[in-house]
């Protein structure tokens, strides 16, 4: 116990579950967005972005994360400039964007000559490499998305009902559906910081379709999918320090052994 307590001491390792808290904690909030509005397409051409502004980051001598961010944000914008009907996602629009993403990739990292090897990093992540203004970052999307979706509950439980129907009663569908997707676009790209693109779905996903199968409303879904964010990031970190195994693994582990074990209860129920 003391050397766990002197591990979670270290200034990397606090830092680390201090983020993996927050993004625990505020994630599946987008998850729930992105499931809703049918984006999971959507999602891979953003992490296939994110592995772009990684090749540009690393030619260039760029920060990481901001051109991350945008480049998230540039092809969101394009996504939705070209897509009339938004209300069943982009799955069409998202394989092209991913294609484009992964093509220009490769040409920047023959050009400049960057190592595929340390672009691909970005495909697993590491909490313990955040700094003190990542997780300021990371606390200020959190409380956005926190003030967003408290303000503005009625019209999002409207348009995850029908966008047609939001529509006719007045609700801003348009605005609030691209600033949902912007939101996703900016969680996705730390989260790609944090976990890595193959285990993503450990905090964005898998949280919120734990809590689908007891959530009676959408209010229940959102909460009890960020309670299950912040225990599989919270306990999970904490397991990968004591058991000296890769963080990004031991939440994903944790997240999908939850899944099935709330798969088997739902299950015990019905019969």
């Amino acid at each position: 116990m003391s050397d766990l307590l002197f591990m979670l001491s270290l200034p990397p390792v606090t830092k680390g579950l201090v983020a993996m808290t927050i993004a625990g904690l505020c994630f599946p909030a987008s998850g729930v967005m992105v499931l809703r509005l049918d984006l999971v397409p959507m999602r891979y051409m953003l992490m296939h972005g994110v592995i772009l502004g990684g090749a540009i980051s690393l030619a260039l001598s760029l920060p990481l994360l901001m051109i991350s961010i945008a480049l998230n944000i540039l092809l969101v914008l394009g996504m939705l400039h070209m897509t009339k009907d938004s209300s069943h996602g982009f799955g069409i629009s998202s394989a092209a964007a991913m294609v484009f993403t992964m093509a220009l990739a490769s040409i920047v990292m023959h050009v400049w000559d960057v190592p595929a090897k340390d672009t691909l990093q970005l495909l697993w992540g590491s909490p313990f490499a955040l700094k003190w203004e990542d997780i300021a970052a990371l606390v200020a999307i959190a409380l956005a998305l926190v003030f967003y979706i408290a303000k503005n509950f009625r019209t999002i439980s409207g348009i995850f009902f029908d966008q047609e129907i939001a529509q006719s009663l007045g609700m801003k569908v348009k605005l609030h559906h691209t600033t949902m997707v912007l939101v996703i676009a900016l969680v996705i790209a730390f989260a790609m910081k944090l976990l890595g693109a193959l285990l993503i779905d450990a905090l964005l996903i898998l949280p919120v379709l734990i809590a689908s199968r007891h959530a009676q409303s959408l209010r229940q879904l959102f909460l009890r999918s960020c309670a299950v964010g912040v225990f599989v990031s919270f306990f999970g970190f904490i397991a990968a320090v004591a058991t000296d195994l890769p963080p990004s693994g031991t939440i994903a582990l944790l997240s999908a052994l939850l899944y099935l074990l709330s798969t088997k209860i739902k299950k015990g129920k019905i019969s």
